[in-house]
């Protein structure tokens, strides 16, 4: 769905970077895009630093984001923990649209009539957040844990409108069985019995992601949207309670903040072991972006950042789309 989305506002004229860890995948999506205005993250969104990473360097890129579009996620059919140590779903597919939400704020409130799509699965009223056991250390499953990040998306989007700090509308955006990532189950047959399935009952593509688009031109009104399978959800529902979204977004502060007090200490002690750094402490620049605006977006202005899923491999760095020369 994000490389549909990527492609549509291409389309359009738009500037686009698509975040994602597929480094194949994202060049692929450059040689069939062959625009200059579509850049390409290299990043492991399932980690803290890798999010921090890729905000810090769209603060560096660009003045603005116009919509941030949240579709990064991957089923683990067994328990696997991130560098950070949590629970791989819920760091990639609830705590990864977190970060990017809050530490892009700034570009966000910067843009024109700014927007994030947050492609989850609001409606759905199975599964809930395990208040007592998040990490699901205790009792893991692949349905569990998807079903603990997508109710912990609904309330995130909750938290984030209820909050009012920055102008960003906020939609959740459930669109049903989509014929897309139905290859990237790593259970072969279940990958295939998902294709066949696909294929007789699945949405296609470029219909699923026609509302995302359209927000895009068009954003609602409303600080928090929800629409399940092209229908309003109702904000009643209890996977929805403001109470229970403070809960969460007071629970993840505190669990970034631990996280943040373990990799300082954990530099501390690396940096006695290593003497003095030699260096400013600043990041490595990686290749020159492409060339920056169009008619439809000004120089500096990211129109669409597009979160990607794609399959995971470690923190590698940043790459650029750099189109190869023609030859004549």
């Amino acid at each position: 769905m994000g490389r549909a989305t990527a492609l549509a506002r291409l389309a359009r004229g738009d500037r686009v970077v698509v975040i994602g860890s597929d480094e194949a995948r994202g060049r692929a999506l450059c040689e069939a895009a062959d625009n200059p205005r579509l850049d390409f993250l290299r990043a492991d969104l399932s980690s803290i630093a890798e999010n921090e990473r890729v905000a810090a360097r769209l603060g560096e890129e660009h003045e603005s984001v116009d919509a941030l579009l949240l579709f990064a996620n991957r089923v683990n059919p067994k328990r696997r923990e991130t560098v950070d140590g949590l629970e791989s779903t819920f760091a990639l597919y609830y705590l990864s649209r977190y970060l990017l939400g809050h530490r892009l704020r700034p570009l966000l409130d910067a843009g024109a009539d700014p927007l994030i799509v947050n492609v989850a699965g609001v409606g759905n009223k199975a599964g809930r957040v395990h208040w007592d056991d998040p990490q699901l250390t205790r009792s893991y499953g692949q349905v569990r844990a998807q079903l603990q990040a997508g109710r912990a998306n609904d309330l995130l989007g909750v938290a984030f409108a209820e909050g009012g700090e920055g102008r960003a509308r906020y939609v959740l955006y459930h669109p049903g069985f989509t014929r897309s990532g139905v290859d990237g189950h790593p259970n072969p047959v279940v990958r295939g019995a998902l294709r066949g399935l696909a294929r007789l009952f699945a949405r296609p593509v470029d219909e699923a992601v026609r509302p995302v688009v359209r927000w895009i031109d068009e954003p609602p009104t409303e600080p928090l949207t929800a629409v399940d399978r092209g229908k309003p959800v109702d904000r009643s529902l209890a996977t929805l309670d403001p109470e229970a979204a403070a809960r969460l977004a007071d629970y993840t502060e505190a669990l970034l903040s631990e996280r943040r007090r373990d990799a300082a200490s954990g530099d501390a002690a690396s940096s006695r072991r290593r003497g003095p750094s030699s260096g400013d402490g600043r990041p490595t620049r990686g290749a020159q972006p492409c060339t920056r605006g169009s008619a439809a977006s000004p120089p500096n202005s990211a129109r669409s950042a597009a979160g990607g899923s794609s399959a995971a491999g470690g923190s590698p760095p940043t790459r650029r789309c750099q189109q190869p020369p023609r030859s004549s």
